[in-house]
């Protein structure tokens, strides 16, 4: 298929594929005009890097993803490689989500006071 029919079907614009290309990510083939021309299995590479991408991986995190179901794995997550990163990644986000709490928590606490002092400011 085409750039455009893969784009078409995989709810992408012609430029991502091209930007995913140049990371080596989609490997199309080329005719002997120049155009590009993609198998099936791309379709299913870009279903995985757009739902990585999604969920906050950047391009050299989905790597292992993709040569994972290049190696012809029906899931880009059960190789080690996937595995090391997604560990990687649950842990970066629970980090983010400590520093989150913690600023709730101040934010509350501010919030408590300010609220407080109104009240006391207004039964002058």
């Amino acid at each position: 298929m085409r750039i455009g029919e893969l784009a078409q079907r995989a709810g992408t614009s012609t430029r991502a594929l091209r930007y995913y290309e140049e990371h080596g990510l989609v490997r199309p083939r080329r005719a002997a005009n120049g155009y590009r021309s993609y198998d099936e299995a791309e379709l299913r590479i870009v279903a995985e890097i757009r739902a990585l991408l999604g969920a906050g991986f950047d391009l050299d995190d989905i790597r292992p993803f993709v040569a994972c179901l290049r190696a012809g794995n029906p899931s880009g997550d059960i190789c080690p490689d996937s595995v090391s990163t997604l560990r990687r990644k649950l842990a970066e986000v629970d980090s983010y989500i400590d520093r989150l709490e913690t600023v709730r928590g101040q934010l509350r606490g501010q919030l408590t006071a300010a609220c407080e002092f109104d009240r006391i400011e207004e039964g002058r």
